[in-house]
């Protein structure tokens, strides 16, 4: 068995290398997460306009922290369809087929790559790895809310509110100019004068995932006085874990609503009676997704054949359901991994090689 691993160069690439130039020319056109490279974003400056255009020419290092952010979506989109019949596919004409439909998928894809790249422009921010913005500014922020002693992290010996001095300091995540960027970049061809439901779904869903990051923000604190004491406490505002913002997305995925679009064409009407209108946070979509069972280049599914399943699992990963009830096959596999690894002083870490056997049920 030959087992191939990527490297996060490699993964970094692999759309730019599979995708063709017309996908690449078209998708990025309307703000689509296909399009990961900041060069070959800005190649093709003279098909953008605007606000996009502009940064190319005048911030390429702000383009590149929004390639790093698109990336880090699409690897947790991989992350949270893992067990699923669709998987977030990486292969480029199935993709690209995923991101013309208006299915749930879809909203998700454009959701997470939202919010990566909120989530990879601010973390630059607070690195110092942009000239354009820094920590953010907490002069005219209001007191932290005050926190509970299980909640306090785990650099607070105690909570604001409590009888503890404190101020704001250290180096809050700049979440604001993130936003907006975000904003500029995977909005800005949508709002040109369109107001189709296919626009009107791919901002909302691209503001849910901005969203995922921004209303989550969690306050950190840290002590200060003598012999352990906490006479000072200085507080900073963080962003959540990104795999936070991927498990609560796909909450939101479970639970997206259908729309059709209202009579002004403006307006988003959720179908079915007795349906709440989706708020800001929720992910919507207006067609049904195909089932993924069978390879269909025109609905841009995979299928599920080959897939390693669980045997024994009731949920999602099982043989029934990921196979979609086809049967699977039990197959044995044995591989080299590193064990009985030592670090030897100074710094080596030396391992030798061991043969694993591993037992895999894969989908017929």
């Amino acid at each position: 068995m030959t087992v191939i691993r990527l490297s996060r160069i490699q993964l970094a690439l692999f759309f730019i290398l599979l995708c063709p130039v017309n996908i690449i020319g078209l998708w990025w056109a309307v703000g689509s997460p296909l399009v990961m490279d900041p060069n070959s974003i800005c190649r093709k400056a003279k098909r953008l306009a605007g606000k996009q255009a502009e940064l190319c020419q005048t911030q390429p290092e702000i383009v590149s922290e929004v390639a790093k952010g698109a990336r880090l979506g699409v690897r947790e989109c991989q992350y949270q369809f893992r067990y699923r019949r669709w998987n977030c596919t990486s292969h480029n004409k199935y993709f690209g087929k995923i991101l013309q439909q208006d299915i749930r998928e879809t909203a998700f894809v454009y959701a997470i790559t939202a919010a990566g790249v909120t989530h990879a422009v601010t973390q630059a921010c607070s690195m110092g790895d942009l000239l354009q913005c820094g920590c953010e500014a907490t002069r005219n922020r209001a007191p932290p809310r005050p926190l509970s002693p299980s909640s306090s992290s785990s650099s607070s010996s105690s909570a604001p509110g409590d009888g503890v001095k404190w101020e704001w300091g250290g180096c809050g995540d700049d979440v604001e100019f993130g936003y907006e960027k975000s904003k500029q970049f995977m909005d800005a061809k949508r709002r040109r004068g369109k107001s189709d439901i296919r626009t009107l779904i791919d901002l909302h869903n691209n503001e849910a995932g901005r969203l995922a990051v921004k209303l989550y923000m969690r306050t950190e604190c840290k002590c200060h006085g003598l012999s352990g004491s906490c006479t000072l406490r200085t507080c900073w505002k963080k962003m959540p874990h990104f795999r936070e913002v991927g498990d609560r997305l796909l909450e939101r995925f479970n639970g997206a609503s259908k729309v059709m679009g209202g009579n002004d064409g403006k307006t988003l009407i959720p179908v079915g009676q007795n349906i709440k209108p989706p708020d800001k946070q929720d992910l919507i979509y207006s067609d049904e997704s195909p089932d993924f069972c069978l390879a269909n280049r025109k609905t841009g599914s995979l299928g599920t054949r080959g897939r390693m399943c669980n045997s024994t699992a009731m949920d999602i990963s099982g043989c029934d359901l990921l196979c979609c009830e086809r049967g699977y096959r039990e197959e044995t596999v044995v591989f080299e991994e590193n064990c009985l690894c030592r670090f030897h002083w100074c710094c080596v870490v030396q391992c030798k090689k061991c043969l694993v056997r591993k037992e895999l049920s894969l989908c017929h």
